[in-house]
């Protein structure tokens, strides 16, 4: 995963009085076909501050991952398959490689040379955006694939294959933890060697309520893992970015104690005033914006005011907020305007 940083973000992760506050308005492609694209193409060119670089004429809708394509079952680098039911969303994992521990001794990994583990990987060509990046005076960002750690466990073995391994204590989980870190870690060193400013370890650890796996299973499994990834990024000067889905309010102390410079997480599963009360300050909040509830069923007046209200209780004139709404198919195209013109409007609102 590559990604392009700009200077004011850098100074938002570091408390540094960032120009505003970073907004991302991310499309999930399943939009492209259930809005009007030229409505949707207006809307972009509307709202400069959060498409910077778009250009109208030029735009065309993005290409369907091969784990995004309906009726289209897709196995990755590991042996896993996906599949989903429609366009443009990510599936589901129905086919696990290790599901029986038997063929265990025969299962090799990818090679992190031509895959990051859910496609081919092109080095040569992530180097020369690096390049361009620096040339321009920007810096790159470097990742590995969501779900690198708990959840590839989950896709190699099945959730609750996983669960019982667990509490089991089997020895064959150590030796599978260790192979998909030294993988990860193989991919970070090549991010850092071209010089990442930035390292994303995305995952989703939590449920609608509570985390999907214990705290003490996860200390036990998944943070001395964490703690490497993060150790060998802050050793080069890197910062790191660490994302979940749901709720992660009894793993969030273990995870800044990863190493997290900053943590994206949603705003109404743990709470606004939760997230204000403990995290505000102490990292940089990566915010990632109501799907479920405002922004889908409330009026655009009711959208503005929730994106004020997160700016003003977890904001700072000195930085550590960021923002981000990833756009799904059914929230009202009036909403999706109120939700581009409050984020635009209030990633101001300290300058």
């Amino acid at each position: 995963m590559y990604l392009k940083i700009d200077q004011n973000t850098l100074r938002a992760i570091r408390f540094e009085q960032p120009d505003y506050i970073p907004m991302v308005f991310w499309i999930n492609p399943a939009c492209w076909s259930h809005y009007p694209k030229d409505a949707l193409i207006q809307l972009l060119g509307e709202h400069p501050l959060l498409f910077a670089d778009f250009e109208p004429e030029k735009f065309q809708p993005p290409e369907l991952a091969p784990w995004e394509r309906a009726g289209r079952p897709y196995t990755d680098s590991w042996g896993c398959t996906w599949e989903t039911a429609e366009d443009g969303l990510t599936g589901v994992v129905n086919g696990h490689p290790l599901a029986d521990w038997d063929k265990w001794a025969e299962f090799t990994p990818p090679d992190a040379a031509k895959t990051d583990g859910m496609a081919e990987v092109n080095w040569d060509e992530i180097r020369q955006k690096f390049e361009q990046a620096k040339s321009k005076g920007e810096y790159g960002a470097g990742g590995l694939e969501h779900g690198h750690m708990f959840l590839r466990l989950t896709y190699l073995r099945g959730y609750e294959n996983i669960l019982f391994d667990m509490t089991d204590g089997d020895p064959r989980l150590g030796q599978l933890i260790e192979m998909i870190e030294n993988f990860s870690m193989e991919i970070v060193e090549r991010y850092l060697e071209l010089g990442a400013a930035v390292m994303y370890y995305p995952e989703d650890l939590g449920m609608q309520i509570g985390p999907m796996l214990s705290p003490e299973n996860f200390r036990k499994y998944i943070k001395p893992v964490y703690n490497k990834l993060s150790a060998a990024a802050r050793e080069k000067g890197a910062l790191v970015h660490m994302h979940s889905d749901g709720d992660i309010r009894t793993l969030a102390e273990d995870i800044i104690d990863s190493g997290a410079d900053v943590i994206n997480l949603q705003d109404m599963v743990n709470g606004i005033d939760w997230i204000g009360a403990h995290l505000k300050g102490r990292v940089c909040i990566d915010l990632d914006i109501d799907r479920q509830q405002v922004t889908r069923f409330g009026s655009p007046v009711d959208i503005d005011k929730l994106i004020r209200e997160e700016v003003e209780k977890l904001g700072s004139r000195e930085g550590g907020l960021m923002m981000i709404y990833g756009l799904y198919p059914q929230v009202p195209l009036e909403n999706v305007k109120a939700l581009m013109d409050a984020l635009e409007r209030h990633a101001v609102y300290y300058a």
